[in-house]
Order: C-alpha cells, then structure tokens, then sequence
C-alpha cells in the first residue's frame, strides 16, 4: 500500500519552492533561440528597408525609369556586345586571381569557387562569413588544408584591401591630368596612402621579424582569451604559435608568386571599372561630357566605402554613390544617362553571378566530375606545390 501521507509533504514543499535552478537555466535556453531570430530579422529587414529605399524613392527622384529604360534601348549592338565582353572579362578576372594564390587548382575549380561564394555574398545578410564556409568547403573537398586555407583567404584579403586603398590616390593622380581634383578625393588619397604605408610596415616587419612574429601571436593569444573569457567560451588552443607558421608559409608563397598576385588582384578590380566605363559610353557619355578619369575616381571611392557590406553586395548603396558623384559631374541634363549606365554596370556584375552560383554550388554538390581534375592529375599537382 501506498503511504499517502509520506508522499503529501514533499509534493506540497515542491509547489511551495517555486522555480528552482533547473527551471531557470531552461527559461534562458528558451530565450536564447528567441533573441537568435530577432537578431536575424533584424539584420535582414535594416539592409531590406535601406535597398527598397533607394530604388523606391531616392533614384526616381534622380532621374524616372521610364527615361532610363530609353536611354538602354537606344543603345546599339556594338556597344552591347562591348558590355557583355567587359562583364564577362572582369568575372574571370576573379578567377586567375584565386588561380594566382592556389596554381594547382584548375580554372573550373576557381570560377567554382568564385561564382559560389560570391552568390552567397550577393543575396544573403552578413553573407560574407557564409561565402567563406562555402569557398572552404570546396576548396577542401579537393584536398586544400586548413592552414593553407588561412593563408589563402588572409593573402587575398590583404592584398584586396590594399587595392581599395591605392585606387582613391591613382584616382587623384589621373584626375589632375583632366581637371583639379577636390578636397575631398585629396584627403580620402592621403589617408588611403597613409593606411597603406601603415599596413605595409607591419607586414613587412611580420614578415621579416621572427621575434615580432612571435611577440604578435602572444598578443592575439591574449586577446583572444580575454574575448573568448568575455563570450564564455574555451579559448582557442595554440594561436600564439599560429603567426610565426603563417609567417613561413606567406614568405615562400610570396616569394614564389608574389607579383603575379598583385598584378592579378589589380588587374581584377580595373576589369571591373572597365565595365562602369563601357556602361558609360554605351549610353552616348562622351570623353567630353564624362571623363574616364572621373568614372575611376567616382568607382574607387564607392569600392572603399562599400568595403564594409551594409547591404548584401552593396546593393542601393552602390547604385546611389555612383550616380551622385558621375550625375554630379555630367550635369543634370544627363542624370538619365548616368543612372543607366550604372543601374546596367550593376545589373551585369551583379545578377549574373547569383543563378550561375546556384549552378557551380549544385555541381559540385551532386556532380563534381565536371569540376574537378582528375584524382592522378590533382594528386600531381599538390606534389607539385
């Protein structure tokens, strides 16, 4: 039989505690996927708001779509046939960069590389880090290492950003061979110069010091557990030791490759230009009404600005930072012009990469024969490296 009566008080003592630590660490656990998603929406509703914003409202008022739709439909065929080679041109630009830092890769596995991380880049919020889970989880499936990989992305990174920072001071320097150029694009040259002194000496200095090396990877070592202390995490395990690696692995890789690295890398980013450009005389902007000279300046300070990517590809920001500065330039009897050229440079480097990403992603996924070397002739190139 059961004793009731034994049973009575402990069922009473433990509606009368209330909630005790169990409890509360499950109402935490229930929050956490709440604010997750708020978080989310959030970051995809700001960069939403702000592009349907600027087509909606702010580009109308520059010049009314309708006028732009007339200003590409009297384009002619040569032009056309000019635009489509140029945009064509510059996204495999991309390609032989990545070819440049990893040459035992082939071109399919590049441009594999390149249209699916770029698709993601494209159309996500913070689509960034998701374009770096991509493009390592490719790169990887065809035998590149972790280390390698670090290197990789670090290598490119670096020199893209000091790409970005030249381009606004050879912006100033053509430009004064057409026209005085402003304070504006003097101060941003100076300061992208003194960003580019700054970082080079570093480099530099990491890359010929093994004691710096070392000092720099206690630091990063500190700080990673002061931060990892201030998320509540483990802290990674051995990332003092990982700058003198990188040190010796980015020595010999740019020692071997080091100038066809950067003369890819900028040869990628004024391919791209080349394409705002042909944009621009395709819809009737002469050499006297536009000069080439202000489209490189007005494109290498909207690059720089749009580093960081508030939007998914910068899309909106890009679009009114370029017609503002050439419209400016032009006048606003060609505002209409202007903001087509731009609206189909954009639509030509940006759109085509999306679908023809979704495809790269899809092969490799399901049907890597067609992108992949052959298991003999990879293997023979990784021996190579």
């Amino acid at each position: 039989m059961v004793n009731r009566s034994a049973r009575g008080p402990d069922t009473h003592a433990a509606h009368c505690e209330g909630p005790g630590p169990a409890s509360a660490d499950a109402g935490l656990v229930a929050a956490r996927p709440r604010a997750w998603r708020r978080r989310v929406i959030l970051r995809a509703a700001v960069p939403a708001a702000l592009i349907a914003a600027v087509f909606g409202l702010a580009l109308p008022r520059v010049a009314s779509y309708r006028a732009v739709w007339a200003s590409i439909n009297a384009m002619t065929w040569p032009y056309t046939l000019l635009v489509g080679a140029a945009a064509a041109a510059s996204m495999v630009a991309y390609w032989i960069v990545i070819r440049a830092v990893l040459p035992w890769i082939g071109l399919r596995q590049a441009a594999a590389v390149s249209l699916g991380s770029n698709a993601v880049a494209g159309t996500l919020p913070a689509g960034g880090a998701v374009a770096v889970g991509v493009s390592w989880a490719m790169l990887s499936s065809w035998g590149l290492g972790t280390a390698d990989y670090v290197l990789y992305t670090l290598v490119t990174g670096i020199w893209n950003l000091f790409t970005l920072m030249g381009l606004p001071a050879l912006a100033v320097l053509v430009m004064a061979t057409a026209s005085r150029p402003d304070a504006t694009m003097i101060t941003g040259a100076a300061v992208g110069l003194a960003l580019i002194a700054t970082m080079a000496g570093g480099l530099g200095l990491l890359l010929h010091s093994e004691a710096l090396a070392r000092r720099a990877g206690r630091v990063l070592q500190s700080g990673l557990t002061i931060a990892a202390r201030l998320a509540r995490r483990a802290p990674p395990a051995g990332a003092a030791g990982s700058l003198p690696g990188f040190r010796d692995r980015a020595c010999v890789l740019l020692a071997a490759r080091g100038w066809r690295i950067t003369a890819a890398i900028v040869a990628s980013h004024l391919m791209l230009w080349l394409v705002l450009l042909a944009c621009l005389r395709a819809v009737s902007l002469s050499q006297a009404r536009l000069p080439w000279q202000t489209s490189l300046a007005a494109f290498s300070v909207i690059r720089l600005l749009t580093a960081i990517p508030v939007t998914p590809g910068g899309l909106g920001i890009t679009e009114l930072g370029l017609i503002g500065i050439l419209a400016g330039s032009a006048g606003h009897q060609a505002s209409a012009q202007v903001t087509a050229a731009v609206l189909m440079y954009r639509a030509v480097t940006y759109l085509p990469a999306i679908p023809l990403g979704a495809l790269a992603c899809l092969t490799w996924r399901y049907a890597p024969a067609l992108i992949s070397a052959s298991p003999r002739g990879l293997l023979g190139r990784l021996a190579s490296r």
